[in-house]
């Protein structure tokens, strides 16, 4: 009987191994993870021996961890048994503070730089946009077989032709109107004192008088001529700004290709091709944008200029200058040109300003359905030439 339940265990297939423990497995084969399975308790710490012991810490009478592949222990460590220094030794900690202080101090100085230079800044930005935006018209010109050099020449007499056009068509209407106001001031002061509201507040409150002790109180003149030098100053500030900007637009559209060249070669050159055709895409929709702005801006002073003509406004160039010119502002400049030119007509004649509101009103709904429409259109245009 013994033999034959003997022969049964040995005849019945071995059923199968229960797997190790996955820790058992893995601290076999970690020494740190055998550090982790021998800290349990009761295990013996100071055992350095047997698979689930916890290495002691060298010179304790231990083992001593396996050193990383490739590292390197300073004569320091060696020294101390291979213990490594922790992460604060040997940290100049004002070494880290004065480096910090530095750092703000550069940021703060950067900042402040940027802010004084602001206005140069500015003229920079406005001067590479210009570029941008005219160099389709260059490269439309050469593609005419006018040689790049003739194509800038062509297009920077354009725009300072237009300045002057612009400047001579606001200087001296300006000035005429100043002169006229300066003119006719005491008629002004005359009307004010027989209008009976204005003589009842004189009679309670002095007006007069007290604007005469202003008059020729000694700060008047230095009042007024400090306004003077200071409307001076900002025109001849916003003189030198233009220069600046014609300047600047000049050479970036000299050196427009070498500049993107030269920022192309910035770009790894596995992704050189990508950010080639990327960058060009963007150039060539800014300039088709610009060439936008610009045809609509055309249309908008022709328009301003024949309706002003019609009306017989004295002042139909310059106004429509002015309604050309602002434009060039999206969304909002056709409103800001039409607002200007129905005021200086309003004040002539109150009729023909809301005329013109109101023909500047309609002109606004034919612009934003008719001529943007058309305006998309020969960006396309512009972009197949």
């Amino acid at each position: 009987m013994a033999e034959r339940d003997a022969d049964d265990a040995a005849e019945r297939p071995a059923g199968p191994e229960r797997p190790a423990a996955r820790g058992t497995v893995e601290a076999a084969a970690d020494p740190e993870a055998r550090a982790e399975a021998g800290a349990g308790p009761g295990a013996d710490p100071g055992a350095g021996t047997g698979s689930g012991a916890l290495p002691s810490a060298p010179g304790a009478g231990g083992r001593r961890p396996p050193a990383l592949p490739g590292a390197v222990m300073s004569a320091a460590e060696r020294a101390a048994g291979g213990a490594r220094p922790g992460p604060l030794e040997g940290v100049n900690f004002f070494l880290v503070g004065f480096t910090g202080a530095l750092g703000v101090l550069t940021a703060w100085l950067l900042v402040e730089t940027l802010v004084r230079a602001q206005a140069v800044f500015v003229s920079f930005l406005v001067a590479l946009f210009l570029a941008v935006g005219l160099n389709p018209v260059i490269e439309w010109l050469r593609r005419l077989g006018v040689p790049r050099w003739g194509a800038i020449v062509l297009v920077c007499a354009a725009l300072v032709g237009f300045a002057a056009v612009f400047l001579w068509a606001i200087v001296p209407p300006l000035t005429q109107q100043v002169a006229e106001f300066i003119a006719d001031l005491p008629e002004y002061f005359a009307e004010a004192q027989r209008n009976p509201v204005l003589a009842d507040l004189d009679r309670r409150y002095r007006l007069l008088e007290r604007a005469e002790g202003f008059v020729t109180s000694a700060d008047f003149g230095r009042r007024v001529f400090g306004g003077v030098f200071g409307v001076g100053q900002a025109v001849l500030n916003t003189v030198v700004t233009g220069f600046t900007v014609l300047v600047l637009t000049l050479f970036f559209m000299a050196s427009l290709p070498g500049i993107t060249e030269v920022g192309y070669r910035l770009v790894p050159r596995s992704r050189r091709a990508a950010v080639r055709e990327l960058a060009d895409e963007i150039l060539e929709r800014v300039g088709a944008f610009i060439a936008g702005q610009l045809f609509i801006a055309l249309i908008g002073g022709a328009v301003a200029l024949a309706f002003l003509s019609v009306i017989g406004s004295g002042y139909a160039l310059t106004l429509s200058l002015i309604v050309a010119v602002t434009a060039l502002i999206p969304l909002v400049g056709t409103t800001i040109g039409a607002l200007a030119a129905t005021v200086v007509v309003g004040v002539g004649d109150l009729r023909l300003g809301v005329v013109t509101l109101a023909f500047f009103l309609v002109y606004q709904q034919i612009e934003s359905y008719v001529i943007a429409r058309a305006s998309c259109s020969a960006r396309c245009t512009w972009r197949r030439l």
